[in-house]
């Protein structure tokens, strides 16, 4: 998963930091430190952190799984035209 910060829109309210702290840190109060891509292993807590931002400065893409996706899911059934 890549991570992206809008560090101009960033606050330095550090719920990143609390909830995904392998991915997110606090360089004295202000400045926010980040590893870009997050493993698999931190895809939850990154998510977590990605909601959970006030300002909502953070994206991520690759957060959905498309293994956690229903079957079928943005198919259109051949005879459901």
């Amino acid at each position: 998963m890549r991570l992206v910060v809008d560090l101009n829109r960033c606050q330095g309210y550090a719920q990143c930091a609390f909830l995904a702290p392998e991915v997110f840190t606090m360089h004295g109060e202000e400045s926010l430190v980040y590893s870009p891509w997050a493993g698999d292993e931190h895809r939850e807590k990154a998510a977590r952190a990605v909601a959970a931002c006030p300002v909502q400065a953070i994206t991520a893409d690759g957060l959905a799984d498309p293994a956690d996706a229903p079957a079928g899911a943005g198919r259109v059934a051949p005879d459901a035209r």
